[in-house]
């Protein structure tokens, strides 16, 4: 494939017909993958896949369906954004049912929107089958209620990895009454907490980070905001994870990781003693 190719304009008349599906794979628990997501990897021809995506969810692909990892890491891509819509269209083109599957929600900091754009730009029949997005997911797993008559009636989804992250305006997103929920936030979590604590939020509003949720593995640790990038460094929390700001996160059945450094880590050590 030529890197500056152009995508196909329109799709021939005498093309067999087929089609692109953009899925969501949920926040890992192959569990909680919906059934027409299930079905549609049965009957594919091809799936298109993100690193995110749980191995359970990849483990429910046939063997005879081709699979193509485009897998992205921060400041790496395996595979261009341009390129990946590029694939997808020209494969569809070519007649082959194909599922771009994608870690979460397709249209939540999933890039779903622009591959939907791609497939109508060259006449690719398209369409998208929602999957639980990471907020809901681990939330749920921490027993964690995302808005709550007593604390939040509003919830916001914002990414934490935005260039230029200090010129973005939150204001308003974060406080009394209110839900934050920080996409890919780890690398920038100290940066986060500063923003938030200059923008007026008090800095004892609790902390839920969800380290691997919905997973066997999952952690959830539970601090302030101030302390919010100190906790990510001495915890070792690592991606993927969620930051959940507000009064809800004082509901997660959490670690207190505010009055114990280290605690999360401790315990994870004898956990793995116990089991050797």
């Amino acid at each position: 494939m030529e890197k500056n190719s152009p995508l196909p304009s329109r799709l021939p008349a005498s093309a067999p017909l087929g089609k692109l599906w953009l899925v969501g794979a949920g926040p890992g628990d192959p569990d909680l993958l919906t059934l027409k997501a299930a079905r549609l990897l049965e009957s594919a021809d091809l799936v298109v896949h993100d690193g995110l995506v749980g191995q359970g969810v990849l483990d429910l692909i046939p063997p005879h369906v081709e699979r193509i990892s485009v897998a992205k890491q921060r400041s790496r891509h395996t595979m261009k954004q341009e390129l990946i819509n590029e694939l997808i269209v020209r494969e569809a083109l070519a007649g082959r049912q194909v599922v771009r599957l994608k870690g979460g929600d397709p249209f939540i900091f999933g890039r779903g929107g622009e591959e939907l754009d791609a497939a109508r730009a060259a006449g690719v029949a398209c369409e998208t089958v929602p999957g639980i997005t990471a907020a809901a997911g681990c939330a749920a797993q921490a027993g964690l209620p995302l808005t709550h008559r007593a604390d939040a009636s509003a919830v916001t989804f914002v990414a934490g990895q935005c260039k230029d992250l200090s010129d973005q305006d939150w204001s308003g997103l974060a406080g009394i009454g209110r839900t934050l929920v920080i996409y890919m936030g780890l690398a920038t979590a100290a940066a986060i907490s500063d923003k938030l604590i200059h923008d007026g939020v008090s800095p004892d509003l609790p902390v839920c980070v969800m380290e691997r949720g919905t997973t066997a593995q999952a952690r959830a640790l539970r601090t302030i905001l101030t302390d919010l990038g100190d906790l990510v460094l001495r915890e070792q929390v690592a991606s993927p994870a969620l930051i959940i700001v507000g009064e809800v996160a004082k509901r997660a059945d959490a670690l207190d990781c505010l009055g114990a450094p280290g605690i999360a880590t401790q315990i994870d050590a004898v956990l793995l003693r116990n089991q050797i």
